[in-house]
């Protein structure tokens, strides 16, 4: 065969056709092949990891914090997930910040987490941060407070739920000063070694320099000591007119309840108070005016429904922590469903739309578009006049929503002029 006709014979019709039929069976192997693995991706679960501390001096913020997520879980799936999916929800302790970071690299790297959530340690809270924003997945973080991971320290990644610090300073501050404990005050402080502590102390003395307050001694300890002798020797020495707290975790509730021990009747406030820890302190312990983010009393029928709902699961009333995993958990379902996509990028977009959310406050909820930060209402808080409490849990006296009704949800927060926060 000549090289013309063997040209010819490659082109040939017969030749041609059973050249596509050959690249026809390849192609129709491999779509055979791929559907699956495409059919699994959109409907097999969508995966969140979920970190939070259950050990440590956190430990018993992070049960509450596993419960609430755990319920808004169980009722998503119960009424048949997002987008035709369930929701597989993978919930670790998160330790320490260097375990906080490994863990969430696993998550994403071997168990395919589509989010990351949880969180209450700060430091902690921005080690998950820096993985989520290598690995281009978004973050919730839940529980930290600090206002560093909102400013200098925050990313496109990463959306902030929990009232940062300023805020709870100005929130439990105000009420401070309506009360004569600022002005012309000497103040001590004492502050946890840690990230949120020093966030918190740089916050509050500011306050009590706007409102003439002076801060004549401060104590930093760190997160693990739980024998305040030292430090309450020294503020009976100082004489103090109120003493301010910037501590972190069941540190409080070790401080007040030590300081109920030593018998001294200086004014005790503070800036940071779950309610967790106020009840631990106790009734007879507790006093002075704190900052909460949110309370089992507040008369809307998304909170009193949430708490009849997790009282009957889990036999108690939930604490702050468990109300705020859970709502996360809600806003973070509601973005699925409006952008029917898991997309990190479309979810981003749509919580940087400045979309509402029902937070079961009186007032919705968004994310401020610029530093990723959600905007709520904010509670201060005291303690019931002897005899009035109904139970053990019911002797803290809750203060009316702040901002006021006819006020910005941003009026406490720190304003774009004074954030480091560069997307």
């Amino acid at each position: 065969m000549d090289e013309k006709q063997s040209l010819k014979s490659v082109h040939s019709p017969d030749v041609q056709r059973r050249k596509l039929l050959k690249t026809g069976t390849i192609l129709a192997g491999g779509a055979a092949l791929t559907h699956p693995m495409l059919a699994m991706a959109q409907t097999g679960p969508i995966r969140v990891g979920h970190l939070t501390p259950m050990t440590g001096f956190l430990g018993a913020l992070g049960e509450y914090a596993v419960q609430g997520i755990k319920m808004a879980v169980e009722e998503i799936n119960a009424a048949g997930g997002l987008l035709g999916r369930q929701v597989d929800l993978i919930s670790e302790d998160s330790v320490n910040p260097q375990t906080a970071a490994s863990k969430a690299q696993r998550m994403i790297e071997r168990d395919k987490v589509e989010f990351l959530m949880g969180e209450i340690s700060s430091a902690s809270a921005l080690t998950i941060a820096q993985v989520a924003a290598r690995n281009k997945t978004m973050f919730m973080s839940i529980g930290a407070r600090s206002d560093t991971l909102r400013g200098k320290d925050c990313n496109r990644y990463t959306f902030h739920v929990d009232i940062p610090v300023t805020v709870m300073v100005n929130a439990a501050g105000e009420a401070l000063a309506r009360e004569g404990y600022v002005k012309g005050k000497r103040i001590y402080t004492l502050t946890s070694d840690y990230v949120f502590g020093h966030d918190l102390s740089k916050a509050a003395k500011a306050f009590f320099a706007r409102n003439n307050g002076t801060v004549i001694g401060e104590e930093v300890v760190p997160t693990d000591l739980t024998d305040f002798s030292a430090q309450l020797i020294k503020i009976r020495q100082a004489r103090p007119d109120l003493i301010a707290t910037n501590l972190g975790g069941n540190q409080v509730t070790n401080f007040v309840k030590q300081y109920s021990e030593f018998g001294m009747k200086f004014p005790v406030a503070g800036f940071n108070l779950n309610t967790a820890d106020a009840w631990a302190a106790g009734e007879d312990n507790l006093g002075g005016i704190w900052p909460t983010v949110w309370h089992h009393e507040i008369k809307t029928p998304g909170t009193q429904a949430f708490v009849q709902k997790f009282t009957k699961k889990y036999n108690r009333i939930p604490e702050n922590h468990a109300w705020i995993e859970y709502v996360s958990m809600m806003m973070l379902a509601q973005a699925i469903r409006e952008t029917k996509s898991v997309d990190t990028e479309r979810i981003i977009k749509y919580f940087e739309s400045e979309a509402q959310f029902d937070i079961l406050k009186l007032r919705k909820g968004y994310f401020r578009s610029w530093d990723h930060q959600l905007m709520q209402e904010a509670y201060p808080f005291t303690v019931k006049p002897k005899g009035q409490a109904k139970h053990k849990q019911d002797f803290l006296l809750f203060g009316e929503a702040v901002p006021g009704a006819n006020e910005p949800l941003e009026k406490l927060a720190p304003p774009r002029s004074e954030n480091l926060c560069k997307m």
